[in-house]
């Protein structure tokens, strides 16, 4: 019966996301350097994408789609007439990775993990393509001269192929969906690991970055324009663990299962955007995980460590 009501809630939160604005909707397309060489960009649509301007080259990272890669090739154009030779995917999920075609076309080679590349050749969306390369296992570094970019895959935390990028010379790092700045989580937390999500950020909160983009953010836009720092990871794994804590609390004290999602409230997040909106389909999903174990969950895509808190 749980499981039924469940899916039924989630079935609910997808009809009315369809219908409702995004949170985050920047109106111009917007290009700000953030370090040496670091610039972020949003074509004005809440996504964001970065790129990094090299002595000879530069890199850019996260097309999401087609309309969204010219304009961010356009802002490149804009700062240097250096050519893009590498686009680099975070994952597979097709509001992230689709667009690839367009820098392509313009030069770079679009560069993903091999479990991102599997999935989509499965699963193709009509904005995505192949990429040009793909890497496999837990790390992988690119070499572009004055600066490198530092891949690494963390396991099943979200979607397939999830990689985090480090750029060491330039103390920088592009963060897709693991951290997102004064958001709760995405609805109904479709295809995360919440244990291993958790875990990831205590990876990420070890690598050596000052300044980061995170592909979606909902600070204000001129604040969100200056990136992500370490302490929204914090943020973001504190918020996971304050959550699963309360509804521990609610099991502990007894109340009547359905009744958990209304019963939670974290008032300490109360300001984050989504919270009133999506607490409750946070918390059946922390239930879910509690209840049922956690998912999505496959013996070969998992680090050598334990998932904490589940």
């Amino acid at each position: 019966m749980f499981e039924l009501k469940f899916y039924v809630a989630a079935i609910s939160c997808i009809a009315v996301l369809a219908t409702t604005p995004a949170f985050a909707a920047d109106r111009d397309a917007t290009t700000r350097l953030i370090g040496d060489g670091v610039y972020s960009f949003t074509a004005g649509a809440g996504n964001y994408s970065m790129f990094v301007v090299g002595e000879k080259r530069v890199a850019v990272f996260e097309p999401f789609d087609s309309g969204h890669a010219r304009k961010l090739l356009e802002a490149v154009q804009s700062v240097t007439d250096k050519p893009i030779t590498f686009a680099f995917i975070s994952h597979n999920h097709w509001d992230h990775a689709s667009g690839g075609k367009v820098l392509s076309d313009a030069g770079a080679q679009t560069v993903m993990h091999k479990r991102a590349a599997e999935w989509l050749a499965a699963n193709p969306g009509r904005d995505t393509s192949p990429p040009d390369v793909t890497w496999s296992g837990a790390r992988r570094d690119f070499d572009l001269g004055d600066f490198a970019v530092q891949m690494h895959y963390l396991g099943m935390n979200h979607g397939m192929g999830m990689t985090v990028f480090l750029i060491p010379e330039r103390h920088a790092a592009y963060i897709a969906d693991l951290v997102t700045p004064n958001r709760v989580m995405f609805a109904v937390v479709p295809d995360f690991n919440i244990g291993e999500w958790e875990r990831s950020l205590g990876e990420v909160l070890k690598m050596d970055f000052e300044i980061a983009v995170c592909s979606h953010n909902e600070l204000p836009h001129a604040k969100a324009m200056n990136g992500c720092t370490r302490a929204h990871a914090k943020e973001e794994r504190q918020y996971i663990r304050d959550l699963r804590n309360a509804v521990r609390a609610e099991f502990q004290k007894g109340t009547v299962f359905m009744d958990v999602p209304k019963a939670v409230r974290l008032p300490q997040y109360s300001h984050w955007v989504g919270y009133e909106e999506w607490l409750e389909m946070n918390t059946l999903r922390m239930m879910a995980d509690l209840e049922m174990g956690p998912f999505p969950w496959a013996p070969d895509t998992q680090p050598p460590t334990k998932p904490f808190g589940l």
